[in-house]
């Protein structure tokens, strides 16, 4: 279902690199699991690597960057950029619709770290739950009533580590050209 977290781990401090949260998030016991032929949104402070899709970087990215006739996407990046920042926007809503459920999210914590860490395991399990069983909430929107169903594989199938590629850089720059040769082609 949108805006639900698929996966939580909490614990690290805020000044840690996105970059090696991820890479402890895999290396987990039961750790973050992305199913070959899948991929995460994440921003650029993340890897373009196998299963994680990050932005073009030195290219216009926010959405607020787009506005207007005249700003309109020059080349396959930026339009690859405005469109990965829009679906993105569905991820920071989830938090937004999270810290506003939870107060306790919402500010400092005084609490020890494994109890905070708990706290927020609980906060984001009970969004799930809210999101799934209480329809008539009207914190979050469904765009789409599509399958909602996650991708299940078995753990040989999954990417087991992070690291940028040719490959996976190729199949961005063919994704963005040709999502880019699609938008040309319909606002011709």
């Amino acid at each position: 279902m949108k805006g639900d977290f698929v996966y939580v781990l909490a614990g690290w401090e805020g000044s840690a690199a996105d970059s090696r949260i991820l890479r402890d998030a895999i290396s987990q016991e039961n750790g973050l699991q992305v199913p070959k032929g899948y991929y995460y949104l994440c921003d650029a402070g993340y890897p373009n690597a196998e299963g994680f899709l990050a932005p073009y970087k030195g290219q216009r990215y926010h959405l607020q960057e787009w506005r207007g006739a005249a700003n309109a996407p020059t080349n396959a990046k930026e339009y690859f950029n405005m469109k990965h920042s829009s679906a993105r926007n569905v991820i920071e809503r989830a938090f937004g619709v999270l810290k506003g459920r939870w107060t306790i999210l919402r500010g400092k914590s005084y609490y020890p770290l494994q109890v905070q860490c708990r706290t927020i395991l609980a906060c984001t399990l009970l969004h799930n739950l809210i999101n799934r069983e209480m329809t008539y909430c009207n914190d979050v929107e469904d765009e789409d009533e599509g399958d909602s169903t996650y991708a299940t594989t078995t753990a040989s199938e999954d990417i087991q580590y992070i690291e940028t590629t040719n490959e996976w850089s190729q199949w961005r720059d063919d994704l963005a050209t040709s999502m880019f040769t699609d938008w040309q082609f319909r606002n011709a």
